[in-house]
């Protein structure tokens, strides 16, 4: 499986820009990478990860490790999930995703100005990897755009979704042909992100609660001790035990 290029990437690639590819361990981040590493000089490809602490998968960090040919730049944001939500007395929803905007994105795209200043970089790629097909709201992204809110006179940034247009049989396929394997929880997992997201599936979150019951244990009395569930049903709140179907006395 190829990747084509647009010609404005070719230009970039061509005008020294560094591609920063953000890579969480899944199975989109995988793909993206065993994609663009042949086609990128190695020295303009750069990889970063956000780390999630505690909520992060075991092992993720060492599977990125071991799935790439370059060394792993790893940013934390200064506030954890859990201790955002204690102090904000919410959780994120699909409509505020603060755990994305800070923990995540935020980091990245300090790190991506840092690196540039430091080394008297101007052009940096973005490369994400949003895909037209999870969502409709999706689908109507723009895959490669100039990022004005994080250029200025001496930067130029422009944010790159490299496998936009792929599906999730596509990315699988792109894993096998680098002659890898995705992540292990994708044994059972559709996704791969915080182990409980609010995003994922209850086949996921099941998972999660099955693997990792003490993390399980700190978000349910999370819950209970704000007053407010991850999920709601229309709009009546939904414990997270009660939709996943496991009491935390289940998993000790």
């Amino acid at each position: 499986m190829k990747l084509h290029l647009l010609d404005e990437i070719q230009g970039l690639i061509i005008a020294g820009a560094i591609f920063f590819v953000s890579h969480s361990g899944g199975k989109d981040s995988q793909a993206m990478y065993a994609l663009l590493r042949p086609i990128i000089p190695t020295h303009q490809l750069v990889v970063v990860h956000a780390d999630l602490g505690e909520v992060e998968w075991s092992g993720v960090q060492d599977h990125i490790w071991a799935n790439t040919d370059h060394a792993v730049n790893v940013v934390r944001a200064k506030k954890t999930l859990l201790g955002m939500v204690e102090q904000r007395g919410m959780w994120p929803s699909s409509s505020c995703r603060q755990c994305t905007s800070d923990l995540k994105r935020g980091p990245i795209m300090k790190f991506i100005r840092n690196y540039l200043s430091d080394r008297g970089l101007r052009v940096g790629v973005n490369c994400t990897v949003i895909r037209a097909e999870e969502s409709k709201a999706r689908s109507k992204k723009i895959p490669f755009r100039f990022n004005t809110s994080e250029s200025c006179g001496h930067r130029d940034v422009w944010d790159w979704m490299p496998i936009f247009n792929m599906s999730t049989a596509d990315v699988f396929q792109a894993i096998a042909d680098a002659g890898q394997n995705p992540f292990w929880a994708y044994e059972r997992n559709e996704m791969l992100s915080c182990v409980f997201c609010i995003m994922g599936s209850v086949n996921d979150l099941r998972h999660g609660a099955e693997r990792n019951p003490e993390l399980y244990r700190k978000f349910v009395e999370l819950e209970k001790k704000i007053g407010h569930t991850m999920f709601m049903r229309g709009k009546t709140p939904v414990p997270l035990e009660e939709h996943i179907g496991i009491k935390v006395n289940e998993g000790r």
